[in-house]
């Protein structure tokens, strides 16, 4: 067996021992001769919320796919919960299902397997819609028969690969809300992967900063929750996480 192959094995079978819900430890990943992750080290807590930020190709959302069990890696040490599941930034409904069977998709459609899904999509506002077609709803709607297909599983680790980048700002604002609020009454360590800092601010409790391979900075948020932008010391973190991120420098430097 390849040391990736240990790896990959570790990562869907194995599982964080203690009080983590994911231990990732000195991971690299190469695709040619470009190396995407290096030494890449990063602990999650049950019940914590992580975002993840950094450039376009920084490897955002390769980890993601790393926790997933869904990439290899090249070395290093993976352990995950077995029961996680992804929200990707389009919601990928099978059009020619019903949203009911989009959110029990890959399980076996028993009485309680429907309860659980008509449940779900109660959560995300959606409810008595289980026998309508994708095709008739919005972007925000087919996002959140996304969430609730992902919820239904009832997951240890939720991982969100930019999953409000294709909506509107209105849409975008709600769908922060009910993710939000979801994360508190499920209680999943969380991963979301964005390009959008006051996302980052507003959703997580910790805010990881990814550059050149590695955990470049990370930062605790210290706001209340609900957050609102508007809180004191919101803008700091915002300009700090900017800067960090390199904006700042390049719109200084072009001023």
């Amino acid at each position: 067996m390849t040391p990736s192959a240990q790896v990959q094995q570790a990562s869907t079978e194995a599982r964080p021992t203690g009080r983590l819900a994911v231990h990732v430890e000195s991971v690299t990943k190469t695709f040619g001769d470009r190396t995407i992750l290096d030494g890449f080290t990063l602990d999650i807590a049950p019940g914590e919320f992580v975002a993840l930020l950094g450039a376009s190709g920084s490897g955002k959302t390769t980890f993601l796919r790393i926790l997933a069990g869904l990439e290899p890696t090249d070395s290093g040490t993976v352990l995950t919960p077995r029961r996680r599941t992804v929200v990707y930034q389009e919601p990928r409904l099978i059009s020619a299902k019903r949203v009911g069977a989009n959110v029990t998709l890959g399980q076996p459609r028993t009485r309680a397997v429907r309860a659980a899904a008509a449940a779900a999509l109660s959560e995300v506002g959606l409810g008595g819609r289980e026998r309508a077609w994708p095709t008739t709803l919005s972007g925000g709607e087919a996002q959140r028969v996304a969430l609730a297909r992902a919820l239904v599983r009832e997951p240890e680790l939720l991982l969100l690969d930019e999953p409000f980048a294709a909506l509107d700002a209105l849409t975008r604002i709600k769908m922060q809300a009910l993710v939000a609020d979801l994360r508190a009454q499920h209680r999943p360590a969380v991963l979301l992967v964005t390009h959008d800092v006051d996302e980052a601010i507003l959703l997580a409790d910790r805010i990881v900063v990814l550059q050149e391979g590695k955990v470049g900075v990370e930062h605790v948020v210290p706001f209340a929750k609900p957050r609102r932008r508007g809180v004191p010391g919101f803008g700091d973190l915002r300009r700090q996480l900017l800067l960090e991120l390199g904006v700042e420098e390049a719109i200084g430097s072009a001023a």
